[in-house]
């Protein structure tokens, strides 16, 4: 494993990460809605979210009141896990480099990538600081992590809509995805055999739908969250909503990461030069018309 070629991959999140954290000492970087000082402002909607817990139905106490955080912790603990018990037992797939490549990512679609990435990464770290926040401290890091969310799911949501007008015809199901999915892309097998996939397997089709469609739905809940304008029980189900769309979409963001990282060998660079080895093409997109 290139551990070296894999932390200049992650630097940037790290990077982006560590000026949230920065900010933490700012919490003015963006004021919540309503009136006042930040802090204050925050207190006041946080009651108005909260208020007496006791009044609310026990689906959404019990929920809110922990069992987010316990899916979010096991997800966070058996996903990666499960993928690393396939990188000791089965190991990455390598392909030959020999021969003339072949160009799959234009340059707008590779930075449109890149943003959404960067973005979106940051919205997975933000968001469990919330999540969580009880646990960190709370207070300025929480409310400083909340902002940056924010500002994150913007860049994401202009990036994600670019990405779905480029790819949204290369990611319509096909009847060879569903063989796909029968020999799980044939990472289970340590033999390089062509498997049924085109440009996108089908891994990737369902990873793009949750993460475009899925994340409409997560910035119209969020805003929802955000600004308060909408009744108090359409609230809750908006949070309700928000956490489980959320847990789905952090599963699929590690498993995205593994297979882009570690899964195939210098899967990344493709992203980096826009270029995919033939042998690489002619065994993981079998189905691709060059």
């Amino acid at each position: 494993m290139n551990i070296k070629k894999n932390f200049r991959v992650i630097l940037p999140v790290g990077v982006l990460a560590l000026a949230a954290v920065a900010w933490a000492g700012s919490p003015q970087i963006l004021q919540p809605a309503g009136p006042g000082p930040s802090t204050a402002s925050f207190t006041a909607i946080n009651k108005v979210f909260t208020g007496d817990w006791q009044q609310y139905g026990q689906l959404f106490t019990s929920w809110q009141g922990g069992l987010f955080n316990r899916i979010f912790l096991l997800i966070l603990t058996i996903v990666p896990v499960v993928f690393l018990l396939h990188y000791i037992i089965i190991g990455a797939k390598s392909f030959s480099h020999a021969g003339t490549p072949i160009k799959f990512f234009g340059i707008l679609t590779r930075f449109l990538h890149w943003l959404a990435a960067l973005s979106f990464s940051l919205l997975v770290i933000t968001g469990l600081m919330v999540v969580f926040g009880k646990f960190i401290g709370g207070g300025p890091l929480v409310m400083s992590g909340r902002s940056v969310h924010l500002i994150a799911a913007i860049v994401f949501c202009l990036s994600a809509a670019g990405l779905f007008l480029i790819w949204l015809k290369d990611m319509l199901p096909m009847p060879h995805d569903i063989l796909w999915l029968l020999i799980m892309g044939g990472y289970l097998s340590k033999k390089k055999k062509p498997v049924p996939a085109g440009k996108f397997n089908a891994g990737q089709k369902v990873w793009f739908w949750l993460a475009t469609v899925g994340g409409g739905i997560m910035a119209w809940s969020g805003y929802t969250l955000y600004s308060f304008a909408a009744p108090v029980d359409q609230i809750r189900q908006m949070a309700i909503l928000h956490n489980l769309l959320a847990a789905g979409l952090v599963a699929f963001f590690i498993i995205h990461l593994y297979m882009s990282l570690f899964a195939v060998k210098g899967a990344i660079s493709s992203m980096l030069t826009g270029y995919k080895s033939r042998e690489e093409v002619a065994i993981m997109h079998s189905r691709y018309k060059i």
